[in-house]
């Protein structure tokens, strides 16, 4: 009796330990590229950001906007360094 519960016991083990992350590694990415297909379809987009390919470009309207050439931003000016400013003297109010 108790040499059937341990090797009923040490057998689960080994299933929890080794084969259990690997089968949900698996389900886990199985599920989320088939979501990612799900939304790419139901937006008409590519998955995680990819280019679109020319058959969809060719189906915009003729309204749409495309922006192909986005320029980069400048960065505002800034003093190279701070030299200090106009004293203040403090004066406590009761």
């Amino acid at each position: 009796m108790l040499i059937k519960f341990l090797l009923i016991f040490f057998l689960l083990a080994l299933v929890l330990r080794f084969v259990l992350p690997v089968l949900m590694r698996y389900l886990v990415v199985g599920f989320l590229q088939k979501q990612a297909r799900k939304q790419a379809q139901h937006f008409g987009g590519a998955p995680f950001g990819a280019a679109p390919n020319a058959s969809q470009q060719s189906r915009a309207a003729s309204g749409d906007v495309q922006v192909d050439y986005v320029p980069p931003r400048q960065k505002p000016a800034q003093p190279k360094e701070f030299k200090g400013g106009e004293y203040v003297d403090f004066e406590e109010v009761k």
